[in-house]
């Protein structure tokens, strides 16, 4: 039965269950611009019934404040943290896409790709009528130096860039590092104040801003799970286990969590010709595994980084195994097959079986058309019987696969077209060459006798009327003299080739000067030359003189002869040198390029911060703290409050009548 005083209880259970919600109403409008706050409520339920023993059998005992709770929805964090990914991804690549943009654009004309290549050819033409004038010589070869150095400015702009990207994947790295801590330590606050009955609402919004910054780095997902008392299963601890996802792999598993590192690539370990030193790969501190960065997914920022600092277009070396020994692997069915495209790096890493192994050189053989057959690479590692047998016809890549047109890519855009554009130019300037018995070329007259040179066929010339028919191909400057490679690597290049001629085929060992520090320096392959080294010639820079406008047999014609120069000129726009089209065309198809994955990254940046938009509403229309919502809130609760009041004061009234009044 209850007690006289019951009526007070109930009016008092009232009052302080509107006062518990005032206060939260109040913590809700303090925190209406606090980022990340969820909106709080007092969630109350009716105090158990008390049994009365009379015809209605129980009555009411009041209200109860069960608890304090945030307003959240899982699935629109979800919905956020997928949005987020791809967002931070192709916003982050298009900052970097505007940069490359920015590099090949011409909004300078005089410092711009056509400009100067126009530039060339005009005093090209100039040199055509007068090619026996020093001064004009001067100036085409100021012009063409100037084309030399555009490629070489570009490649350490793109260099830089590449380099940009590597120090701030160190940076993100230490972001996901300090987010996986912080989260950690905030599971175990938030479980001990949870398992003492509470409600860690507070906490578990500074967990939720974390998660969100992670979404737009890497790809994230998380997982909640009640903790269950194993003797008691229906039993709520107030425990949880909370687990952090990255790209598909565990970072944080509740009160432990994983730390990630960069790990600079060795010398060995390059994966495209024109990589700088250094770069990082991402591993898991604990075990050493390999992080994959570039997932599936969306990835966030860091797959846009690897992306562009890594992106080859998938145009790295695949070939398949056809023999392998105990230092070395030979592949054939080459992807590539003209040394001019062949862009992987002279020591780097490969994959077969899913397995990394690094070279420190190869070597290889073409046909008689100049198309590689095959490719020797000499390893760092000695393999074993099993791993030679079980290599055989499996196939092999250097370096990733990176889907995207990246760094690497535009790097070795510029290098075909400078190997193609310089081997026509000098094969021209040239004429023709000699070859000795190694298949070096002779460009020293007095070295180039009958019986002991060969031709570019690789067929002997045994006899005079022949040799005099092969010389008077050759290019020769105003002395008379052949004329050596206009267009040429720097000296300072460390990279040297060897050739000899076999059996009609050409053989080449491409090494690093490194390892054999007695290696004459010579530039028989293009392959070594870079839109990094290339150059004009020593020689003719220092002497206009030296460049060829003839050849041998023309030269009687006078030091007014232009017969090279007319061919020459065919090089600007008739010749195709790069992608079907002349060297005019080389700018339009690198533009393209850029500006269309540039303009698809606009697009999407803009549609997912569109979705962003839509998504942060229907977030906040659950969990965000409405001005005008709380305040018609507070006033339901104030009157509340006031109604609890005057039920007290209408007690009050009875109980002195019931005391003071009747004697009771």
């Amino acid at each position: 039965m209850s007690s006289t005083f019951f009526g007070l209880t109930i009016a008092a259970s009232g009052l302080n269950t509107s006062q518990a919600q005032i206060n939260t109403t109040a913590n809700n409008i303090s925190n209406v611009n606090t980022n990340g706050y969820s909106r709080q409520v007092v969630n109350t339920v009716a105090s158990s019934a008390l049994r009365c023993y009379q015809s209605w059998g129980t009555t009411g005992t009041g209200v109860e404040a069960e608890s304090v709770t945030q307003r959240r929805d899982l699935y629109y964090d979800e919905k956020y943290w997928n949005n987020s990914s791809a967002l931070g991804f192709y916003e982050k690549k298009e900052y970097y896409m505007k940069q490359i943009e920015n590099y090949f654009n011409e909004t300078n004309l005089d410092t711009g790709f056509t400009t100067i290549y126009t530039k060339m050819y005009n005093a090209m033409s100039t040199l055509q009528g007068n090619p026996g004038d020093d001064t004009v010589r001067k100036q085409f070869i100021s012009t063409a130096k100037q084309l030399t150095e555009y490629f070489n400015q570009l490649a350490t702009k793109l260099d830089d860039l590449q380099s940009s990207i590597n120090d701030e994947i160190k940076t993100a790295v230490d972001d996901i590092n300090s987010i996986a801590e912080k989260i950690s330590i905030l599971n175990k606050q938030i479980n001990t104040i949870e398992q003492g009955g509470g409600h860690a609402n507070e906490l578990r919004d500074q967990r939720a801003v974390l998660v969100d910054k992670l979404s737009k780095i890497v790809d994230v997902s998380a997982t909640e799970k009640k903790v269950q008392n194993s003797n008691y299963p229906d039993m709520d601890t107030g425990a949880t286990y909370y687990q952090v996802y990255i790209n598909g792999q565990i970072l944080v598993d509740t009160y432990e969590h994983n730390t990630l590192s960069v790990v600079s690539r060795e010398l060995d370990q390059n994966h495209n010709q024109s990589d700088i030193d250094g770069l990082y790969e991402i591993v898991w501190t604990q075990d050493g595994n390999k992080f994959n960065a570039t997932p599936s997914g969306n990835g966030g920022e860091l797959k846009a980084m690897f992306e562009v600092r890594d992106g080859n277009n998938n145009e790295n070396l695949h070939a398949v195994v056809s023999n392998a020994d105990a230092e070395t692997i030979t592949v054939q069915n080459l992807s590539i097959t003209d040394i001019n495209e062949l862009n992987m790096p002279t020591r780097g890493s490969l994959d077969v079986n899913n397995k990394e192994y690094t070279y420190n050189s190869f070597s290889y053989n073409t046909d008689e058309d100049g198309n590689i057959e095959s490719i020797t690479f000499y390893l760092n590692q000695t393999l074993t019987v099993e791993e030679q047998g079980n290599m055989l016809s499996k196939k092999l890549q250097v370096g990733d696969d990176v889907d995207y047109m990246g760094i690497p890519y535009y790097h070795n855009q510029m290098n075909l077209f400078l190997r193609n554009f310089c081997e026509a130019f000098n094969q021209i300037e040239i004429g023709t060459e000699v070859y000795n018995d190694n298949g070096n070329p002779i460009t020293d007259i007095r070295e180039i006798k009958v019986g002991e040179v060969y031709d570019a066929e690789g067929n002997l010339i045994d006899s005079q009327e022949k040799l005099n028919e092969y010389l008077n191909k050759m290019g020769v400057d105003l002395n008379g003299d052949l004329m050596n490679a206009f267009f040429i690597a720097k000296d300072k290049i460390d990279l040297n080739i060897e050739h000899q001629m076999r059996d009609d085929k050409t053989s080449a060992t491409i090494y690093s000067a490194a390892d054999d520090e007695d290696a004459t320096k010579n530039y028989e392959s293009y392959y070594l030359l870079t839109a990094k080294n290339v150059t004009i010639a020593k020689d003719s820079d220092k002497d206009a003189g030296l460049f060829a406008t003839t050849t041998k047999g023309n030269y009687t014609d006078g030091v007014d002869a232009a017969h090279l120069v007319e061919e020459l000129q065919k090089l600007q726009s008739k010749t195709k040198l790069f992608r079907g089209g002349g060297g005019d065309a080389f700018l339009q198809c690198i533009y393209a390029d850029v500006t269309v994955d540039t303009q698809e990254c606009n697009i999407f940046t803009k549609n997912f911060t569109n979705i962003k938009t839509q998504i942060s509403e229907q977030r906040m229309s659950v969990s965000g703290v409405d001005e005008d919502e709380e305040a018609l809130d507070l006033m339901k609760f104030q009157n509340a409050y006031n109604l609890a009041s005057k039920c007290i004061s209408v007690f009050a009234e009875i109980y002195d009548r019931l005391i003071l009044q009747t004697g009771v």
